[in-house]
């Protein structure tokens, strides 16, 4: 395995894996906690994940298209494994991103009237995104052992 791959791999798998791991474990308890509560974790969130994923996210469409681009791999696993990775990155930036700086915004004793509706949003596409690195990370490992 060469430096190439084995970096994807490892960037990937860790982006991948955090994302995904907050979507289905982290956040549907969060959906349990009362307002001001849920807000101030959601507000720590931003400021965790706020310093790795966009850097991270960011690394896995740079080295998915390096990795595609290398051609060890099968061309299809590695293209599209490249296309999810910068899907997620698209919906991230034009879904996620505003809803994030808005929340980082609010007062978590007095949000604003439509603030369960907002997150709702938010975790719709933090659904798509997570199972698009995900995907993404299945078809990188694909590409490197075929």
């Amino acid at each position: 395995m060469n430096l190439l791959t084995l970096a994807t791999l490892l960037v990937t798998g860790f982006i991948s894996c955090a994302e995904f791991g907050s979507y289905a474990f982290v956040h549907p308890v969060l959906r349990r906690l009362p307002a001001t509560e849920r807000i101030t974790v959601e507000q720590g969130l931003l400021r965790t994940y706020g310093r790795v994923m966009p850097v991270g996210m960011t690394l896995c469409v740079v080295l998915g298209i390096a990795a595609a681009a290398d051609g060890r791999g099968p061309a299809l696993l590695s293209w599209s494994a490249a296309a999810a990775f910068a899907v997620a990155v698209a919906s991230t930036v034009v879904v996620n991103v505003p809803i994030n700086a808005a929340t980082g915004r609010w007062d978590p004793a007095h949000p604003p009237a439509d603030w369960e509706r907002t997150r709702r949003r938010w975790e719709s596409f933090q659904g798509v995104r997570s199972w698009l690195l995900l995907l993404g990370f299945v078809l990188s490992c694909a590409a490197a052992t075929t």
